[in-house]
Parts: C-alpha cells; sequence; structure tokens
C-alpha cells in the first residue's frame, strides 16, 4: 500500500488559517514576511525608476555627442546619433531589469539562460536583417560615403540620397532609384568619387603620321586651360603615348569636380575634333592594305 502523500499547498491555508484564527505567531510571522517584501518591492520599484531616469539621460547624452563631432551632413549623423541613443537606453534598461529581478528573488542566472536562448532563435530567423544592421552601423561609424556623395557600389554609380540601418538609396546616372542592402554594400569594393573632390578626364585622339604632333599637343593643352571648368592644379597634361598601324595617339589629361566631369568630358571631346581639323590635322580612318602577288604554285598536270 503506497503511503499517503500530502498536498504542498495545505500548511499555507493551515498557516492562513491559523493566523485568522488569531494565533499571534503567525500573525507576526505573517507581518513580518510583508513587511520584508515590502521594503524588496519598494527597493525594487525604486531601482526600475532610477534605471528608466538614468536610460533617457544618458541616451540623451550620447545622442548630443555625437550631434557635437565634426560632420558634413546631417542625416547620417542624426541616423547614427539615433541608433547609438536607442542602443545605450536599451542596454541600460536591460541592467536595471536584471537587479529588478534580483532584488524580488527571482534568479537572473536562469532568465538571463531563457534570454540568451531566445536571442539566439531570433538571431538565427533574422540573419540577413540583422547583418545588413550591423553593416550600416559601421558604415555610419567609418563613413566611407555620406549622401549627396557620387559613389560606385556593387558595380553601380550614382549619388547618394538617403541611408539609413538597412539600406543605401542610390539614384544612377540613369535617373533610377536603387536600394542597396549595407550587408551587401559593405562586403564589396567602395569607390567614393566625391571625396577626392576631383576626378580625372583622359581623352586620346588618333592623328595622321604626316602631321605635325607639336600642333596636335599644344592645341589639346590650350583647350584644356581655356575650359573653366577644367581645374589649375594638377595642370593639363597632354603627351604623345602611341604609335598605332594608321595614327599616332595623343592623349590628354586634365582633372575636372565630379559635378562637372561628365559634361566637360563631352564638350572638350567635341573642341578637340573641331580645332584639330580646323588647324589641318586630320583623323586617319583604320585601313587596310592589300597585297596581290603571283602565284608561284605549280600548276597540276592532267593525267592522260
Amino acid at each position: 500500500m503506497a503511503p499517503k502523500t500530502e498536498d504542498p499547498v495545505t500548511p499555507f491555508f493551515d498557516m492562513v488559517g491559523m493566523a485568522l484564527s488569531g494565533d499571534p505567531v503567525m500573525l507576526r510571522g505573517m507581518a513580518a514576511t510583508l513587511g520584508s517584501f515590502s521594503i524588496r518591492l519598494l527597493v525594487a520599484l525604486l531601482i526600475l525608476g532610477v534605471t528608466l531616469w538614468l536610460a533617457g539621460r544618458l541616451g540623451k547624452l550620447a545622442e548630443r555627442a555625437l550631434s557635437r563631432l565634426p560632420s558634413h551632413h546631417q542625416q547620417a549623423d542624426k541616423t547614427l546619433a539615433t541608433f547609438v541613443s536607442t542602443l545605450v537606453k536599451y542596454v541600460v534598461i536591460a541592467i536595471g531589469l536584471v537587479a529588478v529581478l534580483q532584488q524580488l528573488g527571482v534568479q537572473a542566472t536562469s532568465v538571463l539562460a531563457v534570454l540568451g536562448a531566445a536571442s539566439l532563435a531570433i538571431g538565427l530567423a533574422l540573419q540577413g536583417t540583422l547583418g545588413n544592421v550591423a553593416a550600416g552601423v559601421m558604415i555610419l561609424l567609418l563613413r566611407p560615403y555620406r549622401a549627396g556623395d557620387r559613389v560606385e557600389l556593387n558595380g553601380r554609380q550614382g549619388k547618394v540620397v538617403g541611408m539609413d540601418l538597412f539600406n543605401t538609396k542610390l539614384v544612377d546616372y540613369d535617373g533610377l532609384t536603387l536600394y542597396l542592402p549595407n550587408g551587401k554594400v559593405f562586403g564589396d569594393m567602395i569607390v567614393n568619387i566625391s571625396q577626392a573632390g576631383r576626378r580625372r578626364i583622359e581623352l586620346v585622339f588618333g592623328v595622321d603620321y604626316e602631321d605635325d604632333l607639336d600642333v596636335a599637343l599644344a592645341t589639346l593643352i590650350e583647350l584644356a586651360e581655356a575650359d573653366p571648368r577644367v581645374l589649375k592644379q594638377p595642370a593639363p597634361w597632354a603627351k604623345v603615348t602611341a604609335a598605332g598601324d594608321s595614327s599616332v595617339s595623343v592623349t590628354l589629361r586634365c582633372w575636372a569636380s565630379p559635378d562637372d566631369w561628365m559634361d566637360t568630358r563631352f564638350d572638350l571631346t567635341k573642341q578637340a575634333k573641331e580645332t584639330l581639323e580646323a588647324r589641318g590635322l586630320s583623323f586617319p580612318y583604320p585601313h587596310q592594305v592589300v597585297v596581290e602577288r603571283a602565284d608561284v604554285r605549280p600548276k597540276a598536270r592532267a593525267v592522260s
């Protein structure tokens, strides 16, 4: 016959019943227990209040400190400041909640274990999104480009018009709006066209072997120096760079701002062609020379 087990809830009701019956010992015990719990509860509420106040205060201090850093564009700095401020708030609140749970007698290690498992599951489910967020944070911290810069990202050139923790918004030269995930942008080569403040123009022209090369070089330098969009430093450069099959290549190198680069390059190409022709230089077409030779092979004799 199995031994009779006692319900664990019974002693609690017995103690309550004895306290309600007026037992002074039980009344003092319950009063002491309630007093101790009340003190713990008040301390926990105080810790929670201080935690919320401190989280808001530190978040504002972090946002204010980042906003005072030297910046070139307000949008990127505001995004970074908002993210860091929110991160500081949540970290302080998490630490405060652990302290509150410990004050109430809850084992913080078990809670942290549950939170760690939940965080792992969420991280595995959203690893692509979290990767974009991490890359966005690195872009905002390292600042390889800012909104307004002309860049080349993932093989596409354009102007950055917006950026956040997930995507970089790019408008290319065809007027298309591209949303590039920060994870792919940060993991590939980033070319910042605007950062140096200048971009080189290189134009190659083929002139006839009979033409005066000095006239061609002087003409190219003259056209570059006459264009106000061409930078004075570095100075324009023109040299003979190759001797081809049917022409001699003369090359002009000069610099312009990234915003003027395309128009300046096309305008100089048109002006150089017209000016060189006006000064008697020619652009020979590629041609082939056909050389006929006598057939020296012996003729086959007919077999009788």
